[in-house]
């Protein structure tokens, strides 16, 4: 139940690392400083829930994550290359923050499934699913008024 608990903790820290390191990406890519204050905001927001989800890792007697995943870093290189031929436009920008909110919530709603999930540990990821739900539900609105719009 230990490592699994960690295992778990560590994978949500690791996605949302991945996240800070989206939203960071995209204030630095946004035409429009409304955008680039969001995104920016939202980054040190998911740091917040990384802090949290690290201190109930080190509850356990455990080595928190400290970076995110390969399969990000990936992700963040072929951005970066298409981003150098297709350029960016806050529309597009806004859409690969609102898929990157996609996977963070699965990932939090995949460890609120699991059922060794202990008690507290279980309340720290609820709590900051909370988090994770708004930012989903903020950048998917604007994606469906982008969406409206054109």
């Amino acid at each position: 139940m230990f490592n699994d608990n960690v295992r778990t903790l560590n994978g949500l820290i690791a996605t949302t690392l991945d996240s800070v390191d989206g939203y960071t990406k995209a204030a630095d890519d946004a035409t429009s400083e409304r955008f680039a204050q969001l995104f920016r905001d939202r980054a040190a927001e998911r740091l917040q829930v990384a802090d949290q989800l690290k201190a109930e890792v080190r509850r356990h007697g455990a080595e928190p994550e400290d970076d995110g995943t390969i399969l990000a870093a990936a992700h963040r290189a072929f951005l970066g290359l298409r981003d150098a031929v297709t350029g960016t436009d806050d529309e597009a920008i806004v859409k690969e923050v609102e898929r990157g909110e996609d996977h963070i919530k699965a990932k939090f709603e995949d460890a609120l499934r699991d059922d060794d999930l202990e008690p507290q540990s279980r309340a720290v990821v609820e709590q900051c699913f909370t988090s994770v739900q708004q930012g989903h539900d903020q950048m998917s609105a604007i994606q469906s008024m982008m969406d409206r719009a054109d």
